[in-house]
């Protein structure tokens, strides 16, 4: 058996692929599993790491961009078509998933046209502009979210669950202390703002610093920065001499989140399961141009049930984060709470869910060909 799983450009898109992938093998051991992304993102580092095959193709995003991004990036359509085509025909896998990200488009298309089953999946409340495009000529929707569901095919459209790596369910606090050189005991707080860095979160932790100076000797930080000013928030933590480990990307997620007593993190649809299989309390700032405003909207329903608190991007900044953080640290019982709401809304059958669907449309095209 051989799976083709195409897209990427950020965690939140590619890691649910990686997870489908690791289940796929967990099922299938010599099912073959590539991965169809670019080389100017996420995908061309961290999959090899994970031990797939990533085919490269030439495509760049058209949606947010200015008017000329917009027209270079559709001058590349065509090329992002011939070299799907040409991966596709040389592997000739048995099926293809879409994780979404703008290099998904023209995998899937190519394999719808060429009759290679699809699948895509749609982390988000509110689906992005591929795949609701994809969601038209794919054989199954996989949605994370019920309200998902208005926006595709109901007789092809299945509520899955966001899928979330095995991986993270395997987290170990003694090792996180040690591989992210913390002092074991400190009240910890992990931070990061996706794959890339967040420049609002970075920036509302530093200011956070100072008004948290009476407590530099009760918490430290876990703080992925990105790469872009991985120096600068470095810098700023050792002005004010708190302890903790800055890193530009944390690669072992699962010891960062075991040794986390509280997450300050975005709200992507994969953050958020991720957050939640792990039932960990957390203090969300919503990316504010994510399409439809899904962040905002996803991080919303988890502070009403109770399993997190949220800071609206826009009001975030050193005192309103500072006085949350003194908040948590001095009532334990809240995030103790927190942590039990968040344990009953995680998921940890998403992966699996997707990958009968994957079966089924395999099996179902196979028996058609006899």
């Amino acid at each position: 058996m051989k799976i083709v799983i195409a897209g990427g450009g950020t965690g939140g898109h590619l890691f649910p692929g990686i997870a489908v992938a690791k289940e796929v093998k967990k099922i299938q051991k010599d099912a073959e599993v590539i991965f169809i992304g670019t080389a100017e993102r996420i995908e061309s580092r961290i999959v090899p790491r994970e031990g797939f095959d990533i085919r490269l193709i030439r495509a760049e995003g058209i949606v947010g961009k200015n008017i000329f991004t917009a027209l270079w990036s559709a001058l590349k359509i065509p090329l992002s078509l011939k070299d799907s085509y040409a991966i596709l025909k040389e592997i000739k896998p048995d099926l293809v998933f879409g994780v979404g990200g703008y290099c998904s488009g023209a995998a899937l298309l190519t394999a719808f046209l060429t009759g290679i089953p699809t699948i895509i999946h749609e982390q988000n409340s509110v689906p992005g502009f591929a795949n609701k495009v994809l969601g038209k000529f794919v054989d199954v929707v996989a949605v994370t979210y019920q309200e998902s569901m208005d926006y595709f095919a109901k007789d092809k459209t299945y509520l899955t669950g966001n899928p979330v790596r095995q991986e993270i369910f395997e987290g170990d606090r003694e090792r996180g202390w040690k591989v992210f050189s913390l002092e074991k005991g400190l009240f910890t707080i992990f931070v990061f703002g996706g794959s890339s860095g967040a420049s609002s979160i970075n920036k509302a932790i530093s200011e956070a610093l100072v008004y948290l100076d009476g407590f530099k000797d009760k918490i430290q930080f876990l703080h992925q920065t990105g790469e872009r000013e991985f120096n600068a928030v470095r810098e700023f933590y050792r002005m004010r001499g708190f302890k903790g480990t800055i890193i530009p990307f944390a690669y072992n997620m699962a010891d960062a989140y075991a040794v986390a007593d509280l997450v300050i993190s975005r709200a992507g649809a994969t953050t958020l399961a991720e957050l939640t299989a792990c039932g960990k309390a957390a203090i969300l700032i919503p990316y504010p141009y994510a399409a439809g405003n899904h962040q905002e909207i996803n991080a919303r329903k988890l502070w009403d049930m109770g399993a997190a608190q949220m800071i609206p991007d826009r009001e975030a900044n050193g005192k309103s984060l500072s006085e949350l953080v003194k908040y948590l640290f001095e009532n334990p019982d809240a995030i103790g709470e927190m942590e039990r709401v968040s344990r009953t809304l995680g998921r940890t059958d998403a992966s699996q869910k997707i990958v009968e669907l994957a079966m089924g449309l395999i099996r179902n095209k196979k028996g058609r060909d006899v």
